[in-house]
């Protein structure tokens, strides 16, 4: 990797760091973390004290409704699907973790979802 990458690749981790030093979630409200790749989307919700992921949907694993890229109409299913597990577990606020990313497009397409179907973001 050339030195431009590695700098962008660091400004990444930065932006990253910089909104999660405040995020802290917990069994009655976990943090859902949202990453998005060139083809794939993740959704986990993650309780951080005791450090384990409580629920998860992607783009990885087969599921109705889901196509296996990255667009807003996935975004949206993935971000019911969450909801629902969210719902079983008695789950019903989320602390929202964009990560490095922008907060438009897929990611809120994902958080509008959520919030449609009762978790609160």
């Amino acid at each position: 990797m050339n030195l431009e990458g590695m700098k962008k690749v660091k400004n990444k981790q930065k932006r990253a760091l910089r909104v999660r030093k405040s995020l802290r979630g917990t069994a009655e409200r976990p943090r859902m973390s949202v990453v998005k790749t060139n083809r794939h989307i993740a959704i986990q919700l993650i309780d951080d004290v005791k450090g384990h992921t409580v629920a998860a949907v992607s783009t990885y694993a087969k599921m109705a409704g889901v196509q296996a890229k990255k667009c807003k109409a996935t975004a949206a299913v993935l971000g019911e699907a969450i909801a629902g597990r969210a719902k079983e577990l008695g789950i019903t606020a989320v602390i929202f973790d964009r990560g490095s990313f922008k907060y438009h497009g897929v990611l809120a397409e994902v958080a509008q979802a959520a919030r449609a179907h009762g978790v609160q973001c």
